[in-house]
């Protein structure tokens, strides 16, 4: 007879559906996963979830869906998703998720290279993007997620179908599900994730039940994870990142809040009030340069106590990084400034956050600084696809700037060359039909190489300095680390995004994508002229080339990058009149950036810098 679902809450069961339906049963909570749909919270409760996974494996297994299959998922963030992961594991068959945002030949690639046999697809919008992709790679059958889109496609169906189907036979013959659980073992393929393809062709990294368990595991025993917390999800589940953190959510027994873009997270932010969240760095620099803005552009004595409280705050919470004893004085100054200007702050994320924690890219130590000043804690933490999580700062260890501590059961360290190497039960099996690409990554005690360039501190924090693919030589031989430049010049509120560029030049420099309208403002508050407008709008490419605007800018890096070795110094800028995205091709879906595709596309504009175009530091 099948073991039942429900566990008690010291098990530790070895694969994922095991892991997340014994803990939805478990926590028997009646807001499991909640979405908004027609402007009301609709709540799922853990057992109408587990019902309509039981439900939805069922009806993939009559489309055909057997042991090892690959499934493909493309969709944004919904219940359907993580309803339709969980289903497709529990066949034992294999997820491979594909970002709404993907480029049309990368999903016909996906689909293709893992030979994909059904899609299951959330929308006509969606699918419509990628149909030219879909089409050539040869998949069998598409599912939509929402039943007015199936007419998109002949012969396919939708989810509710395959549920309402799946539902009548796991009724009548139940065992049909649970014998599948069962015969699951820890070392069966998952799934597999394609890397984002920032050099080249992507991988798929093939990610066992077990590489996510013990990830679930090691970070439950790290991380203060409550059965009351509130989470809100607005990262792309497609991601390591989010869909970790989402069974690690599921197992402890999280409420678990889907936001479908990253567009309507201050709304989300006041409406779900969470307590825990997961964000990447881009989030956190928009909400701090929209708030620097709004109390800039304040008059008189509110501008001055913002200004203040900014200062203070900053002071404050680097003396406690330092773990230093905080003048009575400053304390006291603290708690004004967090009474009159911070309590605003943690009002606009809800008001109840205990902690952030932020993966993905380097986050700045001034924007986080900032943060901690205003009582909302940011756990910077770090992993890759191929290793799932591996490391986190602690509510009672947060060193700003690093990446945390390894969770209990995964090591780290420093390689010879500096290329921070992970191994443990999280690693991944290796990358699809890709055997030598796989070789090249493990040293030969397996060891996984992870690209990274860091070093750890003597209280065991590791610190990401940058890629080892991105590290650029001069032309007096010197190595510049541009991720480490691009954090300090992203504090500014006048910049929106940038890239260092200098390989084999004499000095790095800085394309720059400003905040137009903090820079306008700056502009006019500093009497050298109003701007560029065409018809009453900004004109951007007019602005971009403004002598006063791109020599404001200037002034701001220079100083930001003052601190550095003198070869490290960012003399020469330019500015760029739109922001890098993912449809213009500077940016992955994870929103790293593209540079040997900035390098080719904006090699006229730097060009233009190193001969004297772009502005020099006065």
């Amino acid at each position: 007879m099948s073991e039942p679902l429900a566990t008690n809450a010291h098990d530790a069961p070895e694969t994922l559906p095991r892991l997340c339906l014994s803990a939805l049963a478990r926590h028997a909570k009646h807001d499991a996963l909640s979405h908004r749909s027609g402007g009301e919270w609709r709540r799922i409760s853990g057992a109408e979830f587990v019902r309509r996974v039981r439900a939805v494996a069922v009806g993939l297994r009559g489309l055909g869906v057997r042991r090892g299959d690959r499934v493909a998922l493309l969709s944004e963030n919904r219940p359907e998703w993580s309803l339709a992961d969980l289903a497709i594991l529990s066949l034992g068959a294999v997820n491979v998720p594909i970002y709404t945002t993907q480029a049309v030949e990368q999903v016909r690639y996906i689909l293709s290279d893992s030979e994909a046999r059904v899609l299951l697809v959330s929308n006509r919008r969606t699918f419509r993007h990628a149909r030219a992709g879909v089409e050539a790679s040869g998949v069998d059958r598409v599912v939509f997620f929402d039943s007015d889109s199936a007419s998109e496609v002949e012969g396919a169906t939708t989810l509710e179908e395959i549920e309402r189907a799946g539902a009548e036979e796991d009724a009548s013959a139940p065992a049909t599900f649970d014998e599948s659980v069962d015969a699951l073992e820890p070392d069966d393929l998952a799934t597999i994730i394609y890397t984002s393809g920032t050099t080249g062709e992507p991988k798929g990294v093939m990610l066992t039940h077990r590489n996510f368990v013990s990830n679930v595991q090691a970070i439950t025993s790290a991380l203060p994870i409550r059965t009351s917390d509130v989470s809100l999800s607005v990262l792309p589940l497609s991601h390591i990142f989010e869909r970790s953190v989402f069974y690690v959510f599921c197992w402890n027994g999280v409420a678990v809040h889907y936001a479908p873009s990253v567009d309507q997270l201050a709304e989300y932010l006041k409406d779900v009030r969470p307590t825990v969240m997961t964000a990447v760095p881009r989030m956190f620099e928009k909400v701090y340069h929209r708030i620097v803005k709004k109390g800039t552009t304040e008059q008189g004595w509110r501008r001055r106590l913002f200004e203040w409280s900014l200062d203070v705050g900053r002071r404050h919470a680097e003396i406690r990084d330092r773990r230093e004893r905080v003048p009575p004085l400053l304390d006291l100054q603290q708690d004004v400034a967090s009474r009159l200007v911070f309590a605003k702050w943690r009002e606009g994320v809800g008001g109840r956050l205990r902690f952030f924690v932020s993966g993905g890219a380097p986050l700045s130590p001034a924007l986080s600084y900032s943060f901690f000043a205003a009582g909302i804690p940011i756990l910077q933490g770090y992993g890759m696809t191929e290793t799932c999580i591996t490391s986190a700062n602690r509510p009672e260890d947060n060193k700003v700037g690093s990446v945390g501590l390894p969770f209990p059961g995964v090591e780290m360290k420093i390689g010879g060359d500096g290329e921070i190497l992970v191994r443990g039960p999280n690693v991944m099996r290796g990358y699809f039909n890709k055997p030598e690409e796989t070789r090249a990554v493990f040293t030969e005690d397996g060891w996984f190489k992870t690209g990274d360039v860091g070093y750890v501190d003597e209280h065991g924090h590791f610190f990401i300095t940058d890629r080892m693919k991105e590290l650029f030589k001069l032309s007096n031989g010197k190595y510049v680390a541009p991720q480490q430049i691009e954090s300090l010049i992203k504090q500014s509120s006048l910049v929106n995004q940038v890239v260092v560029v200098g390989a084999g030049r004499k000095q790095p420099a800085a394309l720059v994508v400003p905040d137009w309208e903090a820079l306008q403002a700056a502009l006019a508050e500093s009497g050298e002229g109003g701007g560029a407008r065409d018809g009453g709008r900004l004109d951007r490419a007019a602005l971009a080339r403004d002598p006063a605007m791109v020599r404001l800018v200037q002034r701001e890096v220079s100083q930001l990058t003052s601190t550095l070795h003198d070869y490290e110094r960012v003399r020469r800028v330019a500015l760029l009149a739109d922001e890098f995205s993912i449809d213009g091709g500077e940016m992955t879906p994870t929103l790293k950036i593209k540079r040997r595709v900035i390098d080719e596309k904006f090699g006229a504009r730097i060009e233009e810098m190193y001969d004297g175009a772009g502005a020099k530091e006065e």
